[in-house]
């Protein structure tokens, strides 16, 4: 399916999911910061698809349980003012979100601060019932079209200060909006003064939230946008509040109702591409039935950008898997990270990450470590290992391969080291190659990578034995 071609797409392409249109672009808490511009998916593909190429937007299931902060729409500023009302400086906002942390904007001295205003214009993209709210820690005045929504204070019995400080998102109240005009918005905050922090810190939310739709009519709707078209491109992921900093995950699932939506849009129409913008492995129980499956992670402000150049092929996705996919979560072999009575036992000693799912009994995982898809196949022809250049290296090996497929393409050579303790990576490098040629990768074996740390001997000492060395379907063994 990928990359898509231009050509055969003139029946249309389906993009569907609430991330298509508002891609997480960066983890939450401490991660993030606050870009002037974002390329989401559908403002990319509408510039690269080639003229005649229908492109049609559908948000299918919306993963988010509560409002999210104010984006698409609105321009916006944040003014601080003081006490008597001077203004102390102001900065422009690319969202409805303040994060002050530590620095204040140029001119803003964090002990004058009395308010911060959020204040600017929204266009909606839509008509009907929009939703606003708040989030922090203070007294706010939420208005919208000339319209007080609310008025008082806001606070959060969180136990960690920052999660109370920043506050539980709260929807407000509504305002029926018409599509195209814009209207006045604005976000009076007081920040608290009797709140300790470890760093000065100012912060609150203006959130919006589009007219609310039924979830059954937004998944037929969905279903009928794929069925359509001649190609179904489904971007899902994860949300704030189920992965970020200061938490564990409860599960591996995609939040919402996004494993039925996809389910549902592939049934529709087989020639369906899944696009997952999380930060970490997340089930994926409809693997099988789509076309093809493309990983994204949080890929910064210019991923849309990115991803459409991946999808119509101007480059292919040369990332391989820096973790293991479970089929779910109940198949991984560690699973207890909590401690009990004050100790975590660790009693998978030296199997960790992927070296745990080497071991006998343990379930095939959906996607394994190391595995990445590219445009072009490639054939492994030599393996060569010769003594090391350097004192901490036990071999020097070069692995030689060629471009057996149509076009350009970028290979990651992974070498491993099976030895006693099981299977580790000993090395990778990149290569390219154009169509037929051949391209070596010179991968040093630092003796490390086959070393185990003993406690008694308070050194990293070699197994006894031979170890073989492996890369693709070639194995070679060091004495």
């Amino acid at each position: 399916m990928l990359p898509l071609d231009p050509a055969a797409a003139r029946g249309g392409i389906a993009l569907i999911g609430a991330a298509a249109r508002e891609p997480r672009i960066l983890g939450g808490g401490s991660a993030q910061v606050f870009p002037a511009r974002v390329v989401s998916l559908l403002d990319a593909l509408r510039e690269a698809l080639p003229a005649g190429v229908p492109l049609g937007y559908a948000l299918g299931a919306d993963p988010s349980e509560e409002l999210p902060p104010a984006a698409s729409g609105f321009a916006l500023r944040a003014v601080a003012r003081a006490a008597d009302g001077r203004e102390l400086g102001s900065e422009a906002l690319p969202s409805g979100q303040v994060q002050w942390f530590g620095e204040m904007p140029e001119g803003i001295d964090h002990d004058e601060v009395h308010t911060v205003e959020v204040c600017g214009t929204f266009t909606p993209a839509v008509g009907g019932e929009h939703r606003f709210g708040t989030r922090g820690t203070g007294a706010f005045t939420l208005a919208v079209a000339g319209r007080v929504l609310y008025d008082g204070p806001q606070s959060d019995p969180h136990s960690d200060p920052f999660e109370a400080f920043f506050g539980t998102p709260t929807e407000r109240g509504t305002v029926r909006l018409a599509a195209g005009e814009p209207v006045p918005v604005s976000l009076l905050y007081a920040p608290p003064k009797d709140v300790e922090l470890p760093i000065q810190a100012i912060g609150c939310s203006l959130l919006h939230g589009e007219p609310e739709r039924d979830e059954e009519e937004l998944l037929a709707e969905a279903v009928a946008a794929a069925r359509a078209a001649a190609t179904a491109v489904v971007v899902v992921g994860t949300t704030e509040r189920v992965e970020s900093e200061g938490f564990d995950r409860r599960d591996l699932r995609l939040p919402g109702r996004q494993d039925e939506l996809v389910a549902r849009v592939a049934a529709a129409n087989p020639r369906t591409v899944v696009l997952v913008n999380s930060g970490a492995p997340v089930e994926l129980p409809w693997r099988e039935d789509v076309a093809a499956v493309l990983l994204c992670w949080f890929p910064g402000q210019e991923g849309g950008a990115a991803l459409a150049d991946v999808l119509l092929g101007e480059v292919e996705p040369g990332g391989r898997l820096p973790t293991t996919w479970p089929v779910r979560l109940s198949d991984a072999p560690v699973t207890e990270v909590a401690p009990r009575d004050g100790v975590l036992s660790y009693d998978e000693g030296v199997l960790v990450g992927y070296r745990a799912w080497e071991q006998p009994g343990v379930p095939a995982p959906a996607y394994p470590f190391g595995h990445g898809l590219g445009y072009t196949s490639w054939a492994y022809e030599e393996l060569i290992a010769l003594p090391p250049s350097a004192e901490a290296d036990l071999a020097s090996v070069t692995v030689r391969v060629r471009n057996v497929g149509p076009r350009a393409g970028r290979e990651v050579v992974q070498l491993y080291l099976d030895g006693p303790q099981g299977r580790r990576l000993a090395g990778f490098r990149c290569v390219t190659a154009a169509p037929g040629d051949v391209a070596e990768a010179v991968i040093p074996v630092p003796r490390r990578a086959a070393s185990t740390y003993q406690p008694g001997a308070a050194a990293w000492q070699l197994p006894a034995g031979p170890l073989e060395l492996s890369t693709g379907p070639l194995t070679i063994t060091l004495a």
